[in-house]
């Protein structure tokens, strides 16, 4: 067991101590002794996350006529099946939101952005992970060649107007949480 320090610098939460139970490609599990707000202590599990980026690759102007959006529809173990999503990934050791996010949208589109805009950063799941998702918004789309895919990923690039992907959102047929999110920002507050 490792001693850790304070948490969040308010002195309402305190981690006392700190046993990582797995390390993986992706993530890491911790069981975190904790002091609670209110003096109690306890043991959470916390899923420890690099953070990602997301990204709305619009396709045409995006104050525009219902412009267009670029989605992937990805195969996802988890969900028994396809997810649409937008592009997204994990940040690598040393790399910025901003880098992340670039390099997510040319990797799994094939796509470079004359702009990327940063909507908002948000935290996944906060009740057992500490994973953060950087929301961007990007035009200028220029085709730079193949998406370069993991061998775990398998990735539909589809056009949608952005009414279509906000109806396939009230609907659930878009089920992935940072996608809906993130096009429902885009619309609301950037595009419109």
């Amino acid at each position: 067991m490792v001693d850790a320090a304070e948490t969040d610098g308010t002195g309402e939460g305190v981690t006392l101590a700190t046993n990582r139970v797995y390390t993986g490609r992706v993530i890491s599990l911790d069981v975190d002794r904790v002091r609670f707000p209110n003096g109690s202590e306890g043991e959470l599990e916390m899923v420890r996350h690099p953070g990602a980026s997301a990204i709305v690759p619009f396709l045409s102007d995006p104050t525009g006529a219902d412009p267009q959006v670029l989605l992937l529809r990805q195969y996802r173990y988890a969900a028994l099946g396809y997810l649409y999503e937008v592009p997204a990934g994990r940040m690598d050791p040393g790399e910025t939101p901003d880098q992340c996010a670039h390099r997510e949208l040319r990797e799994e589109t094939g796509c470079t952005a004359e702009r990327m805009q940063h909507m908002t950063t948000v935290y996944t799941t906060p009740g057992f992970t500490d994973e953060v998702i950087h929301l961007y918004m990007a035009d200028g789309l220029t085709q730079a060649g193949a998406a370069e895919l993991e061998a775990d990923e398998f990735v539909e690039p589809q056009t949608f107007t952005l009414s279509r992907a906000l109806t396939m959102v009230q609907s659930g047929e878009i089920r992935d949480a940072k996608t809906a999110l993130s096009l429902l920002y885009a619309a609301g507050f950037l595009a419109a």
